[in-house]
Order: structure tokens, then C-alpha cells, then sequence
């Protein structure tokens, strides 16, 4: 499948979103990506996870793990197709943790997946979570890069669909300095305008 089908998929389902957007990152944006508008169709689910799936099908991998809750659908299915046991991390006190009774074991070979990164802030924290439990992380893989490559989480990496969206630092953010689109927050962080 190619980046522009993909696209195109985002498109058709209205997942490609046009405003004034709070990013999980605490940017601003004009574009999101609503991932969860996508995946909610098992086609497109499979047929963009097989992509993430097949980078990785001739890795060691123990677990696949994602960050909740944008990640979890993707980490899911990718662990499906690599028939690999799935767990996510949560926030508990600010913090990612591994809570429902999940445990990575010392020396477990780990693959991390997400839906959207910007900054790549919530894969950062799950990959030291996984470190601070003695295991190894064997690559990432997401749907969405918003930095077009410039997030490198130095190890084995893929996204299904890499664009360089414009962010801006909420302070600098020219759509609230023309106060004519609302701020809106879509994602599953709560963040403070």
C-alpha cells in the first residue's frame, strides 16, 4: 500500500482534520490526524497494520506494548498478525506504567506502536519503560509520523505514512492570535488551553 492510499483512506473517512487543533505534544496545529476514525474499519485496520507487521516479521519480538489509548487498536492487531503477546501502558500519576496486571520480564525483546507521533513524547516514555525493566526494544512502529523522520527513537523504526504538518508552540500559535477558530482538543490527554 502506498502513502498516497493511505491518504486517501484518512481522507474518505474524515480522519484528516482541518481547524485549530491541541496536539497531545501541548502544540497547536491547523491539521489531526483521527486515527480512530480509520481504524474503526477492520479493512483498513489490517491492510495498514500489515504494513507495520511485515517490516518487523523476521525480528526476535516477545511482546508488542503501546502507549494508551491512541495506540492500543494498532499495537493490537500488529501483535494479531506477528501472533505476539500485547500489552499497553497507561499514565498513572503523570507517568506511563504498566497497571491491569502486565509485566515485561527481564531481556524481553519489545516492539512499541502508535497511532500518531509528533514529538514522539508518549513512545519515549514506554521505551524507558521498557528499559527499566531490563528489556529490549526492537523497533517502533507507527501510522502517522508528523515530523516527517525528524522524531528518531534510535532503534528500527516505520510509519505507514510520514507528512511534515506545521506545529506551533501554543505561545507563538497565529491561529489564537486571529481568534477565529476555536481551540479544540481531540485527542484522549487532557491538556490545558
Amino acid at each position: 500500500m502506498e502513502h498516497s492510499q493511505i491518504l486517501e483512506i484518512f481522507k474518505k473517512t474524515n480522519a484528516l482534520l482541518e481547524g485549530h487543533f491541541l496536539l497531545t505534544s501541548g502544540k497547536h496545529s491547523n491539521q489531526y490526524f483521527q486515527c480512530a476514525k480509520v481504524l474503526q474499519y477492520p479493512e483498513h485496520l489490517q491492510a495498514i497494520c500489515k504494513i507495520i507487521a511485515g517490516h518487523f516479521k523476521n525480528e526476535y519480538i516477545d511482546t508488542v506494548i503501546s502507549p494508551a489509548i491512541g495506540g492500543i487498536v494498532v499495537g493490537q492487531e500488529v501483535a494479531r498478525q506477528l501472533n505476539k503477546r500485547f500489552i499497553f501502558a497507561e499514565r498513572q500519576d503523570g507517568k506511563m506504567s504498566l497497571r491491569r496486571g502486565f509485566t515485561i520480564s527481564p531481556n524481553e525483546n519489545i516492539l512499541v506502536c502508535e497511532d500518531v507521533v509528533t514529538t514522539g513524547g508518549s513512545v519515549f516514555e514506554v521505551i524507558d519503560l521498557v528499559k527499566e525493566n531490563n528489556s529490549n526494544i526492537v523497533g517502533v512502529g507507527m501510522i502517522v509520523d508528523r515530523s516527517n523522520g525528524k522524531v528518531n527513537f534510535g532503534v528500527n523504526q516505520i510509519s505507514t505514512l510520514a507528512l511534515e504538518v506545521i506545529t506551533y508552540e501554543k505561545d507563538n500559535c497565529p491561529l489564537c492570535n486571529e481568534g477565529k477558530i476555536e481551540l479544540v482538543k481531540p485527542g484522549s490527554r487532557n491538556f490545558k488551553k
